[in-house]
């Protein structure tokens, strides 16, 4: 599975590297897959695949009075056009966190699937992640 890594500053890429390396082997049941290159700033899981990506920029549709989804704790933003198509891919986006980290979940796994990719990926948001600006 292809990756491609934003540029980052060292302290990003040491910080997505300790909060990649944090992550499940298998999350919400899916097992990881392999990612190329090896040192993307990046893990997937399943077929299709979930996709973290770490030191991604804010999406187009973001700013302040943005809502955003919370999950034990971690507030992340998704477009609404997403929201409101259930056959759409989602893109949440832990926007109030820097680096900012990103979750592409494929349509596939909504409704519970995606809530409980959320739900997961919190513990290691909270514990690697700086939070800057709190997404509600």
């Amino acid at each position: 599975m292809a990756i491609d890594s934003p540029p980052v500053d060292d302290q990003d890429f040491e910080t997505c590297k300790a909060f990649l390396a944090d992550l499940p082997r298998r999350l919400t049941g899916e097992e990881g897959r392999k990612i190329d290159p090896a040192a993307a700033l990046g893990r997937a899981w399943g077929d299709p695949a979930i996709v973290v990506q770490c030191g991604v920029g804010l999406p187009e549709e973001f700013d302040e009075t943005s809502h955003c989804e919370v999950a034990n704790g971690v507030g992340w933003f998704v477009p609404e056009d997403q929201v409101d198509d259930q056959d759409a891919d989602l893109l949440f986006t832990a926007s109030g966190y820097t680096p900012v980290v990103s979750v592409a979940v494929p349509a596939d796994y909504r409704p519970e699937g995606s809530a409980a990719v959320l739900a997961e990926l919190a513990g290691p948001v909270e514990e690697h992640l700086e939070l800057v600006d709190s997404c509600e």
